[in-house]
C-alpha cells in the first residue's frame, strides 16, 4: 500500500521516510516547484532501473539529476562560465543545464542513458530539503507512466503510480506546472532543447545572447522531453482550434469563446485573464480533467507563442504528435 505523507503537515517524518525509502533503493514521489518528480539515487543502478520500469520509460532516454546546492553540482559535472552564470541567477529554479560529466563522478550510466553529459538542476522546494538530507543527487523524472500528462499533485501521481510506489511526498499542487527549461551551452552558443517553467527571455536578457531554438525533426536525443509523442492523454489532441465539434472538450484561454462550445463536453479556461503563468500551472490538471470527460477529441484554442506560452504550446504539440 502507498504511504502518502503531508509535508505541509508533517514535514520531519516526510523527510525521515523519504530518506529511509531511497536509501533501499527505491523511487519516492516528491514535489517540486515544476511537476512531480519520481526521485531515485542517481548512484544506485537498481534504483535507477527501477525508476526505468515503474515508468515504462526507453532507456535512451536520459533523467535529470537534482541537486541540493551548487557544490554539490560540482562534484558531478564540469561547469562553464556561461552555464555557470546561468545557475548562479536561475538556481533553484525551473532551469536544467546539460553539462559535461565529471569522470568518475559516481553518477551512475543508467541515469544519463550513456551519454557523457548530464541533466542537472536545483529544483526549489520541499524536494530540496529531501536531497540536502539524503546527501546525494535524485535522478528524478516526471511522476507519471512514461509518455503520458503529466502530474502536478500528489492525487495526479497516485491516480497513476500509486500501486507501484511505496512513498508519495504531498506539498500540494505543482506552483509552476511545466517541466524546467532545458539549455545546452555549446562554446558561445546557448541552445535551447525543451522550452519550460523558465522563460527563453530571462535568459536572452542575463546573457545578451540570442538562444537557438532546436531543429526537432530527427534531433538526436540529447535531454528529456525531446521525443515527438510525450505528454499525452487518451484522447486524440487538436491544437489551434477556431470552433468546437459536438462532444469534444476544449481547453481554450483568455475567455476567447470558440464558435460551437456550447455542444462541447467540457469546456476549461486555462487562464480567463490571459496569464501566461497561470495557463502553464494550470495546463497538465486541466488535460486529466479533459480526459476524464470521455471526450475522443480534446481541442486547445490558441495560445499566445511568447513566454511561456512557448512552452505551452511545445507541450501540447508532443501531445498532439502521431503515436508510436
Amino acid at each position: 500500500m502507498t504511504l502518502i505523507i503531508d509535508t505541509r503537515i508533517e514535514p520531519e517524518r516526510a523527510l525521515a521516510a523519504a530518506c529511509d525509502t531511497l536509501g533501499q533503493g527505491l523511487p519516492v514521489a516528491i514535489p517540486t516547484e515544476t511537476v512531480y518528480g519520481l526521485a531515485a539515487d542517481a548512484t544506485n543502478p537498481d534504483a535507477i532501473s527501477r525508476i526505468y520500469e515503474m515508468k515504462g520509460r526507453p532507456r535512451f532516454n536520459p533523467l535529470i539529476c537534482h541537486v541540493a546546492d551548487f557544490d554539490m553540482a560540482m562534484r558531478y559535472v564540469e561547469f562553464d562560465p556561461i552555464s555557470q552564470q546561468l545557475a548562479r541567477a536561475f538556481w533553484p529554479g525551473p532551469l536544467t543545464l546539460i553539462l559535461p560529466m565529471k569522470p568518475d563522478s559516481g553518477v551512475h550510466p543508467l541515469a544519463s542513458a550513456g551519454l557523457d553529459t548530464l541533466g542537472i538542476r536545483m529544483p526549489e522546494g520541499f524536494s530540496r530539503s529531501v536531497i540536502k538530507r539524503f546527501g546525494k543527487p535524485l535522478a528524478a523524472p516526471s511522476a507519471n507512466t512514461s509518455g503520458k500528462i503529466s502530474p502536478t499533485s500528489a492525487e495526479h501521481v497516485a491516480a497513476d503510480l500509486g500501486g507501484k510506489l511505496a512513498l508519495i511526498l504531498d506539498a500540494g499542487p505543482a506552483e509552476i506546472g511545466l517541466e524546467s527549461t532545458i539549455i545546452k551551452v555549446e562554446g558561445d552558443e546557448i541552445r535551447l532543447l525543451r522550452p519550460g517553467g523558465l522563460d527563453v527571455a530571462d535568459i536572452e536578457r542575463l546573457t545578451g545572447k540570442t538562444v537557438l531554438r532546436p531543429e526537432t525533426a530527427g534531433a538526436a536525443i540529447e535531454a528529456p522531453g525531446m521525443l515527438a509523442s510525450h505528454y499525452a492523454p487518451g484522447a486524440a489532441v487538436r491544437l489551434n482550434a477556431t470552433d468546437v465539434k459536438p462532444g469534444e472538450a476544449l481547453i481554450r484561454f483568455g475567455g476567447a469563446a470558440l464558435a460551437g462550445e456550447e455542444k462541447a463536453a467540457l469546456v476549461l479556461d486555462l487562464s480567463l485573464s490571459a496569464s501566461l503563468r497561470e495557463a502553464a500551472a494550470n495546463l497538465f490538471a486541466y488535460m486529466k480533467k479533459a480526459d476524464a470527460s470521455g471526450a475522443s477529441t480534446i481541442a486547445f484554442g490558441p495560445i499566445p507563442n511568447e513566454g511561456l506560452g512557448e512552452a505551452i504550446i511545445d507541450r501540447i504539440e508532443r501531445a498532439a504528435a502521431p503515436r508510436g
